[in-house]
C-alpha cells in the first residue's frame, strides 16, 4: 500500500491497516500454541486407528476404545469446567 500506490497517511491507507487487524488479536498467540496440540491429536488419532485394524481380539478393542472415550472425556470436562476462573481465585 505504500510503496506501490503511494498512498501512506490517506483514509484508503488507514482502512487497510484497520482491515488488516480485524479479528486479528489472538492469531500470533494462538495459532503457535494450539499448533503442537493440532499435531499431536492428529498422530495419536492416527496411531489409534492403526492399532485398532490390526487387533484381532474384539473384547480387548471395546476396552481399549471405552478406556480412550473416558479418557477424552476427562480431558474435556477439565477443560471446560476444572479450569474455570471463579470468584474466589480472582
Amino acid at each position: 500500500m505504500e510503496v506501490d500506490l503511494k498512498q501512506k497517511n490517506t483514509p484508503l491507507h488507514e482502512a487497510t491497516v484497520v482491515g488488516d487487524t480485524v479479528g486479528d488479536p489472538y492469531k500470533d498467540t494462538s495459532s503457535v500454541s494450539l499448533n503442537p496440540v493440532i499435531k499431536f491429536t492428529t498422530l495419536f488419532g492416527l496411531l489409534a486407528v492403526e492399532i485398532a485394524v490390526t487387533m484381532q481380539n474384539v473384547g480387548l478393542k471395546l476396552g481399549l476404545a471405552s478406556l480412550f472415550f473416558l479418557i477424552a472425556l476427562l480431558f474435556v470436562y477439565r477443560s471446560f469446567y476444572g479450569m474455570r476462573i471463579t470468584g474466589e481465585k480472582l
